[in-house]
This record gives C-alpha cells, structure tokens and sequence, in this order.
C-alpha cells in the first residue's frame, strides 16, 4: 500500500504540465458563518430547519471539516463535535458518547446512517468497528446532544448522531482515493452516473488495512484489522417525489486485544480474531403535499454476523419500516408518524459465556406526535411525546416540551424539559455465565429501563459578522441504572437497576472567522457526575461508574487556506483524567496539508496524535498507546456534473 502510494505521488511530481489546471477560489472557500447558520437540519425535529432556528445543542460537521481533518474513520470524524467524547479502545475500538456514561457499551447514543439505526439491541451500543462510511460520500453529521425520544425512540438518552451523506447526483463521476501510512491504509473507489431521465446513481468498494498496536510497556495488543465493503446508492427526483434506494455489504476480520488470553478449568484459550461480516438496504419515499405538508415513508433491512471467540457467534436480521407526515396549518406545524421494528437474533453460546434463550424474535412499535406553534413573531412552543412498545417493559412514554425565543434574527435562547429512557438488551436480560448450569451470572430478568429526566438551556448566537457561538447548560436526573447484584441465595450475580444518578455540565463553542481564508473555532465542554445506590442494592462498586467519564473535554481548530491551493490545519484536543481505571488526562494534536495540484487532483499528508504517547481507555496493562502517525493521502476526482 505504501509502495502504491509512493508510485503515485512519483508519477505526479515528474508530471509538470498536469499542474495548468488550477481550481479558483470559490471551489475552495468553507462555508460562511453566516451560510453554516443557514444549513438546513432535520434531526432537531424530524424537519428541515435552520441550524440557527433549531432549539437544541447541535454541532453540525460538514463534508469540509472532515476533509480538512484528516480522518480516516466515522468514529475518528466525530471527535470534531465537540459535544461529543470520544475515546480510542484499540486500533478499531471507540466508545463515543454524549454527556458522560463513556464505557464500552456507551448504550445511551442513538446513531443513524441516512435513517438507518446501527443501533444494536444485542447489547445497547454501536459496532465501530463496522460502521464504515466513505467519508468523501458523507454531505455533514448532525450531531445532538440531549434527549431525542420523543421522535427517534427509546435509546436516544443522551443524544442522537445523524451521519447524511450526499445524493447520488452529488457525486456523478469517479473517484478514487488511496492513503498509506505507518498505521493504516485505506483505498476508495466510487462511480457515480445518470440513470434515466430524473435519476442518478452510485457503486463504490473500499478496503481498509489497520496495523496492531502496543501498551505503555511495547508489549503488541493484537488488535489489527482488514476490512472490505461495497454498495450502491439510487435517486430519483420529480417535482412532487423523491425516491432513495442504497445498499451496503461488508466482510472483515478484527483482531481481538487482551484481556488476551484467558484461563478455564486449567484450559488456556486465545481470544481468536472476530470475523465480522454483514449487508444492508434501505428504502425512502418522500412525498410533497398541497399546503407545504410531505409524507415520508422508510423501509431498512440489516444483518450483521460476529463470532467472538471463545465466548459466542451472532446473526442478526432486523427490519424496520417507518412513517412519517408533516403538515402545516395557522400557526401550527405537526409532524407525526408510526415504526415497527422486528429483530431476529440466533447466538452459538461458548461455554464461558451465552445469550439465554440462544435464539429470540422482538418486536418494538411506536407512535409520536409533535407540535410547533407561534406564541409570537419570535416565540415558539414546542410539545409532543412518543409511546414505544418493546417486549422487555412493555409500553414506555417519551415526553418532551421546547421553548424557543428569537431575541433578535442572529440570536436563539431556548429551554427544554424531556423524559426518556433507555430499554434493556439482550445484555441486560440474557447474559449468563458459564452458558451452563450451574450459573454464576444468571442474567437479568427483572432490570427495568434506566430513566432519564433532563433540563436544559441554551444560547446560540452571531454578534458579529466573524464571530458566532453556542452554550448549553443541563441537568440530569438518572433513575434505575444498571447494577449487578448478589441474589438472596448468596450463589449466583444477577443484573438489576438499583442506581440513580445526577449530572449537571454545560457545552460551549465557538468560531472567529479571523481573516477571510483563516478560521479558529474552541469547544469546551465540562460535567459533574453523583450516583447512589438504592437502599435494597448490594452492588457496592456500581458508583464507580462516575470515574469513567472525563471531568472536561476542550478542542482547538485552526483552519488556514495557506493559498487558494494549500491548507493548513491543526487540531489540539484535550480530555481529562480517568479514575476507574485510572486513566491520566492528555492533551494531543492532529496537523493535516493538503495540495490541489490541479482541480481534479489533491495531495494530503496528515501527522495525527502528536506529542507524548498516551492512552484513553482501560487499564494499563492492557491498555492501547496511541503514538505520533503520519498517513498520506492521493484523491482523484472527476466531476461528471
């Protein structure tokens, strides 16, 4: 891959007369502050609207910031919101979370790939390891923190990440990108034409090649990787309809980092690579109305396949279809809908570890509604709740009530209050140890939903042409969180929820547009967590919970067209220590150059984790060092539009 690399950035050095095509300015130019305000949303409130108009702390990161980042990953793009705390596990493993409960399930963020939850409900989190998105492909990231039950369900606890990537006649024309460096390599390919008289269309195949990495001491994690994708994406447009069909496959091979090898019954047993591997398909039909009103009705299949030894093997099918109506009268503007979701997850138990019962079908349904009305020129009320089915506690109800102020047209203060909850996995429920009896974890048949009520407040503004901002100030109030606890017989574990918990922080950021081809933006956010047992709870290390999650997190950007064909950007990000296990704080930075050499043609080099070696998650013994790594990077694109 290094060698491929090589040849390429050779044959375009020796190759002066491809240097005539110069791209102009305005292909180069970020958004405006002004035209970032104006990006339209949806995750907010299922709708278009205006970044500046939507009552919530969201982040938004456009297709340029992950360009001009140097990511090579969705988990590793997402460390741009900084609303959000992202920890590397390993060479493929992330915890990312919103507001705190960073462990390696982080179960309480719902994420969405252009409508499709990769949610799993086998134990409450997200697969990073397999969520590839080409990142050339994603249009922004719609990042929320805070509630979202009501219109995205249960799960969507402590916020909701919405990956958009661009329509099929966005990319019409080739592209081909290849990257190397001493830790990874990733090659893209992607084609993309007209198909008819009102369509367009994708293909695209990846492959992506992840070296192992090493703890404090040098000892080798074997955690290395290599994975292979590929997919398509289909769109047709008429004046009243929009039509978008996309599909995905995978297969991969992911090394499984120490703890490492284990011991049974005198029996040592190396934890094998996990084979990975799964598809997927989606379907949406959006339909505009007389008035202004659109009906939008989504259908997805998934399956993904794990085996991890030795513990256990999993297939799961899910299929989701979703229906959604806006309508617009006076001075109201409601949107509601329906889903139904049916799973069918069939697990091979090891004999450590297993999933009881091995095979099960579930089944969650729900309905919402949700009003927005003009109180005013300038005040808007918004109210609406959702009630979820699932097959674990039955019906759940997701409330939410919004108020929004325009104290002037660049300005937003807002308030909101929520309930919602996160429902209990397979995890929580079916988890037994050994898969035999006799049992000493002996699963978790009476945990119920964790229970989030949350306050917030905020502020966005532009006071003046170069300079805008956003604050959030909120309070949680957790209830029945995940314990694991001694059963009244003294023989075996089982899991409960008998913790509450408080957290109050507040997120801020800001950009300073400094010159016309240079911009700084700062990200800060800050939490402090509490938890208590309930009194019937003998689960006396649960609290250490709170150790978990960083006090503070801070990022720095810096982002300069050097010339209309150069950029040159820096990112310094910071996180607090850890203490439990004790994980000291670090501060590290990525700085990324890249050169159009023609308008078709841009060469990158990025240095990323720059400075002292460091980890962020785990305990030491086992825990992955992150080192100083360079990757360059050859893109080719043509533009058949």
């Amino acid at each position: 891959m290094k060698a491929a690399l090589g040849t390429c950035l050779l044959a375009l050095a020796v190759t002066p007369a491809a240097a005539a095509r110069i791209p102009s300015t305005s292909e180069l130019a970020e958004l405006s502050l002004e035209q970032l305000a104006n990006l339209e949303i949806t995750s907010v409130s299922k709708k278009p609207e205006r970044l500046a108009d939507a009552p919530a702390s969201v982040f938004v990161i456009t297709a340029d910031d992950i360009r001009r980042s140097g990511a090579t990953s969705l988990p590793d793009a997402l460390r741009l919101a900084p609303n959000l705390q992202v920890s590397q596990v390993s060479a493929t493993g992330y915890n990312v979370q919103a507001r705190g409960f960073d462990n390696t399930s982080a179960n309480k963020l719902l994420v969405l790939v252009d409508g499709r939850s990769v949610y799993s409900p086998l134990f409450s989190g997200v697969f990073w390891d397999v969520q590839d998105v080409v990142l050339e492909d994603i249009d922004r990231i719609e990042v929320v923190s805070g509630p979202g039950g009501t219109l995205w369900g249960v799960n969507a606890v402590n916020g909701v990440i919405n990956v958009v990537t661009k329509s099929a006649a966005r990319t019409a024309g080739a592209l081909v990108s290849v990257s190397g460096g001493n830790r990874e390599s990733r090659d893209v390919a992607r084609f993309g034409a007209a198909l008819g008289a009102n369509g367009h269309y994708r293909v695209y195949a990846d492959y992506t090649d992840l070296a192992h990495t090493s703890t404090a001491s040098g000892k080798p994690v074997q955690d290395g990787a290599y994975k292979s994708q590929a997919g398509f994406r289909a769109d047709w447009s008429t004046a009243d309809d929009d039509v978008m069909v996309q599909g995905n496959a995978y297969r991969g091979l992911i090394g499984q980092p120490e703890p490492g090898s284990i011991s049974i019954s005198g029996i040592d047993l190396d934890l094998a690579p996990i084979p990975v591997s799964g598809s997927n398909a989606t379907a949406r039909w959006t339909r505009r109305l007389a008035g202004g009103s659109e009906a939008v009705l989504q259908a997805y299949w998934d399956r993904t396949e794990r085996t991890v030894h030795p513990t256990f093997a999993d297939q799961q099918d899910i299929a989701d279809v979703q229906f959604q109506h806006g309508v617009h009268w006076a001075d109201h503007s409601l949107v509601w809908g329906g889903e139904y979701r049916q799973g069918n997850d069939r697990v091979t138990n090891g004999e450590i570890f297993g999933f009881l019962p091995q095979h099960l079908s579930q089944r969650w349904s729900s309905i919402f509604a949700q009003d927005e009305v003009a109180l005013g020129a300038d005040l808007r009320l918004i109210a609406g709740a959702r009630l979820e089915r699932n097959d674990y506690t039955g019906t759940e109800v997701l409330p939410n009530v919004r108020v929004a102020w325009k104290p002037a047209p660049d300005h937003l203060a807002w308030a909101a209050a929520s309930r919602t909850v996160r429902a209990p996995s397979r995890l929580d429920r079916d988890a037994f140890v050994p898969s035999q009896p006799p049992f000493l974890l002996a699963g978790g048949p009476n945990v119920p939903s964790e229970v989030a009520r949350v306050f917030e407040a905020g502020y966005r503004g532009q006071p003046w042409h170069a300079i805008s901002y956003s604050v959030t100030a909120y309070h949680s109030d957790f209830d029945r969180l995940h314990t694991q606890e001694i059963d009244p017989s003294g023989t075996f574990l089982t899991f409960d929820g008998k913790m509450e918990g408080l957290a109050n922080g507040i997120e801020m950021w800001g950009s300073w547009q400094a010159t016309g081809a240079w911009r700084l933006m700062a990200g800060y956010a800050a939490q402090h967590e509490s938890f208590r047992l309930h009194a019937d709870s003998n689960d006396a290390g649960a609290t250490a919970t709170a150790g978990r999650d960083p006090a503070y997190t801070w990022l720095l950007r810096s982002s300069l067209n050097v010339t209309p064909r150069v950029d040159f950007d820096v990112t310094v990000r910071a996180a607090a220590g850890l203490s439990d296990p004790a994980v000291p704080s670090y501060v590290t930075g990525d700085v990324r150059i890249g050169w159009r050499w023609t308008r078709d043609i841009e060469i990158a080099i990025a240095a990323r984790n720059l400075g002292a070696r460091h980890g962020e998650f785990t305990s030491d013994l086992t825990r992955t060092q992150l080192e100083p790594s360079y990757q360059g990077t050859l893109r080719w694109t043509f533009d058949a539009r």
